[in-house]
C-alpha cells in the first residue's frame, strides 16, 4: 500500500519548547473540560509559512496535560521526514501535576526508524523520529516544538484541534502565513468559527483560526469516522511547485490531469515482446472481461508487492518496463503496470486513488480537491456494461474483488480527460454472507460426529485468506480456535477458493467431539448452536451523543441438523425468535422430527447510519441475539 507521508508528517506530531513562565499544574484545567478526557491540550500554535512555491515552514508547539495512562499516546511524538525535508529545533519540556519541571529533551533523545514497519520495503526514503515520555506518574504535561522545512507547496497539513476522541483542547491556533498573489482554497469542517484573513507587517496575507474550550469528543462504540464530526480546517493551492514539478488546481479533474501529465505520463511503456506475449496470452480470449482477468492473474503470477516510498514525493510509479523486469512493486507501480500490460490488449482503464482502511469506508470530499486525502491506488476497468475494480497488490485475491480494504466510498480515477470522481462497490447483505450446514450425529455417549460446510462470500471471502497459506497442521490450530466446540477433533479439513467473479471460499470439516452433550439422569444436554455463537454485546451508553454507524451489510445464515437418539423429547420450550429493526434481523428456530433436531440461524445487519436514540434498541438486538446463541437442549426419554 503506499504511504502518503507528503508532509502527512505535519499532522502526526510535533514538539513544543513552553514557556518556562507559564503555570500548567494539571489543577489549573477548567473543570469543564475533564468529562470524558484523557489527556488536555493546554495550548497549541500550527503555523504554516510559505516563503516560495518550493519552501514552506512548518512551525509546531504543544502543550499537553495526561490525565491517566489512556491518554499516553496523545503525548507520544512522531515526526515523520524524508531526505527532500529538515526537521530541526526539536525542543521539549516535562513537567509534573503540580507545573515543576522534571525533565527536557531534545532531539537525541529521539529514536530514528524507518517507517516502512516490515521487510517488505525498498528505497525507502521516508522516516520517523520517535519519543514517548517516560513518565507513569499522573497526570503529567509535556511541553514540545519543532519546525520542518519543506521543498514542495501543494499538500499542506490539515489543523485539527482535537484529532481524537478523549482529548479536550482549552486553546489552540492555526495560521497560514503566504504572499498576496499565493492563492489558495480552504474547507472549514464542523468549525464555530471562520477564519480571520489579515495582513501582516511584511505585507504577507494570514489565514488564522483559534478555538478554545473543546470538551473532549467521547468514545462510542459504532461511531461514524471522528473525523466527519470532529472540527478541522483543510487548504489547498491554486498554483504550487511539488519538489521540482511545478501545477495548479482548483478541483478534482484538474488535479486529476495534472497527476497523469506530470506523474503517469510515458511510464507505461512496454517492449514489443512483452506486448505480444499479452496478444499472445489473450489469443482466442473474445471477452474484454476474460480477457483482462487472465491478464491481471499474468501481472499476480509475475510480480509480487514491495513498498517503494522514492519518486517525486512518493507519488510517481516506477515504470512499467522496470516492474516487468525486477518483478516487484508497490501499489503505484503494480497498478500502473497491469494498465499497460492492459493497454497492450487494448482494454482501457483508470489509476484510481483512494483512502483504504478497514472500519470507516472514507470518501474524499465531493466539493474539495487537495493531495491529502488519500494512501492506495487501485485499478477500474470501465467494461462496456460493467465497471470492474481491482486491487494490484495481492498475489492471491481474484480479478475484480477489493474486499473491506477498499469498497464503498468516493475515489478519484485519473481519467483521459482528467480526474474523476468514482465510487467502488458496495457489499449487500445478499452479497456479504457467511452460510453454514452441518450434518452431525450425537450418539447415545454424547459424542458428536459428523461434517460442516461453510461458504465465505462478499467481504467474507477472505476469512479464511490469510490461512490457507499456512501449513495444515497451523491450519487445523486455526480452526480449533475458530469453532467453539469442546473437544473437537478434526478428521478432515479442505479449504476451496473459487476465483470467479462472484469469489467464494468453502471450508468444508469433517469432525467429532467426545462429550458434547453432557448426560445425566438419562437427559440430554447441548448447545443447540455449535459453530456460530454471538457473544459480544456493545457497551451500554448513557447519554449518547453521535449516531450509530453500521460499515457495512452482512449475513450470517446456519443450517444445523442433528441425529439425535431415538425415543427422546424436548423437555423445555422451543426455541422461536424473530426479531425484525431498522438496522437487523434475527431469526432461530427448532424443530424435532423424531430423531430430527433442524435448527435454523439467520443473522442479519444492515449498513448506514441511525439515531442516536436507536443505540440501546442495538444492544437489546445483540444482547438477544447472545442470549438466543446459548439455547441449551434438553433431550428427556419419551413416555408411553
Amino acid at each position: 500500500m503506499m504511504k502518503w507521508f507528503i508532509f502527512g508528517f505535519c499532522w502526526v506530531v510535533a514538539t513544543t519548547a513552553a514557556k518556562a513562565q507559564q503555570n500548567y499544574a494539571a489543577d489549573l484545567i477548567p473543570k469543564e473540560l475533564l468529562p470524558y478526557a484523557s489527556s488536555v491540550i493546554r495550548d497549541q500554535s500550527v503555523t504554516v509559512e510559505v516563503k516560495d512555491l518550493d519552501n514552506m515552514v512548518y512551525h509546531f508547539k504543544k502543550v499537553i496535560t495526561v490525565l491517566n495512562k489512556n491518554g499516553d499516546d496523545d503525548a507520544r511524538i512522531a515526526i515523520y521526514y524524508n531526505t527532500n525535508d529538515v526537521v530541526k529545533n526539536i525542543r521539549g519540556i516535562i513537567y509534573d501535576e503540580y507545573g515543576k519541571q522534571t525533565d527536557k529533551f531534545s532531539e537525541s533523545k529521539f529514536e530514528d526508524e524507518s517507517t516502512s514497519g516490515g521487510s517488505l520495503t525498498l528505497f525507502q526514503s521516508e522516516r520517523v523520529k520517535l519519543y514517548r515520555p517516560p513518565v507513569t506518574t499522573y497526570p503529567y504535561t509535556i511541553a514540545y516544538e519543532y519546525e520542518e522545512r519543506s521543498k514542495q507547496t501543494l499538500d499542506f497539513p490539515d489543523w485539527m484541534p482535537n484529532d481524537d476522541t478523549g482529548v479536550a483542547v482549552e486553546k489552540s491556533a492555526y495560521s497560514f502565513i503566504c504572499k498576496p498573489d499565493f492563492k489558495i482554497r480552504y474547507k472549514e469542517i464542523n468549525l464555530p468559527i471562520k477564519a480571520d484573513i489579515s495582513t501582516n507587517t511584511q505585507g504577507q496575507k494570514v489565514y488564522s483560526w483559534h478555538v478554545g474550550n473543546l470538551k473532549a469528543l467521547k468514545y462510542e462504540p459504532f461511531s461514524p469516522y471522528y473525523k466527519d464530526f470532529s472540527a478541522s480546517v483543510k487548504i489547498a493551492p491554486e498554483k504550487f511547485t511539488y519538489y521540482g514539478v511545478n501545477g495548479s488546481f482548483s478541483n478534482w479533474n484538474e488535479l486529476g490531469k495534472w497527476y497523469k501529465e506530470k506523474l503517469i505520463l510515458n511510464r507505461q511503456e512496454l517492449s514489443y515482446d512483452i506486448v505480444q506475449h499479452v496478444r499472445d496470452l489473450t489469443q482466442g480470449v473474445t471477452d474484454p472481461k476474460l480477457k483482462a482477468k487472465k491478464i491481471y492473474e499474468y501481472m499476480q503470477s509475475k510480480t509480487h508487492y514491495i513498498s517503494v516510498q522514492v519518486g517525486i514525493g512518493g507519488f510517481q510509479p516506477f515504470p512499467a518496463m522496470e516492474v516487468d523486469k525486477e518483478g516487484y512493486g508497490d501499489c503505484k507501480a503494480l497498478v500502473n503496470y497491469t494498465q499497460a500490460l492492459l493497454k497492450a490488449a487494448d482494454i482501457e482503464s483508470y489509476y484510481c486513488i483512494v483512502e483504504a482502511g478497514r472500519g470507516h469506508n472514507v470518501s474524499l470530499l465531493s466539493d474539495f480537491a487537495s493531495m491529502n486525502q488519500a494512501n492506495h491506488i487501485i485499478l477500474c476497468v470501465p467494461f462496456k456494461n460493467d465497471t470492474t475494480w481491482a486491487d494490484c497488490t495481492s498475489q492471491t485475491i481474484p480479478f475484480g474483488y477489493l474486499g473491506d480494504f477498499t469498497d464503498d466510498r468516493t475515489v478519484l480515477a485519473i481519467t483521459p480527460e482528467g480526474g474523476k470522481l468514482m465510487r467502488t462497490p458496495k457489499y449487500s447483505a445478499e452479497t456479504n454472507i457467511e452460510s453454514r450446514k452441518a450434518d452431525f450425529t450425537i450418539n447415545t455417549d454424547g459424542e458428536l460426529q459428523g461434517s460442516m460446510i461453510t461458504v465465505f462470500k462478499g467481504a467474507n471471502y477472505e476469512d479464511r485468506d490469510q490461512m490457507i497459506k499456512d501449513s495444515h497442521s497451523e491450519q487445523l490450530k486455526f480452526e480449533l480456535r475458530t469453532y467453539p466446540i469442546n473437544n473437537m477433533a478434526i478428521e478432515v479439513l479442505d479449504i476451496k477458493q473459487d476465483k470467479s467473479f462472484n469469489p467464494s471460499t468453502t471450508e468444508n470439516i469433517k469432525l467429532h467431539a467426545r462429550d458434547y452433550a453432557t448426560i445425566n439422569n438419562g437427559k440430554y444436554y447441548f448447545l443447540l448452536n455449535p459453530a456460530n455463537r454471538q457473544t459480544f454485546v456493545p457497551a451500554i451508553v448513557r447519554n449518547r451523543v453521535t449516531d450509530v454507524y453500521i460499515s457495512r451489510s452482512e449475513s450470517e445464515e446456519d443450517n444445523v441438523i442433528y441425529t439425535v437418539p431415538n425415543g427422546y423429547r424436548l423437555e423445555k420450550r422451543v426455541l422461536n425468535v424473530n426479531i425484525d429493526k431498522p438496522f437487523g434481523k434475527f431469526t432461530a428456530n427448532m424443530e424435532l422430527k423424531g430423531d430430527k433436531l433442524i435448527y435454523k440461524r439467520n443473522f442479519q445487519l444492515k449498513g448506514g447510519t441511525y439515531n442516536k436514540d436507536a443505540y440501546q434498541d442495538f444492544v437489546d438486538f445483540f444482547d438477544a441475539v447472545a442470549d438466543a446463541d446459548k439455547y441449551n437442549v434438553v433431550l428427556v426419554k419419551t413416555t408411553n
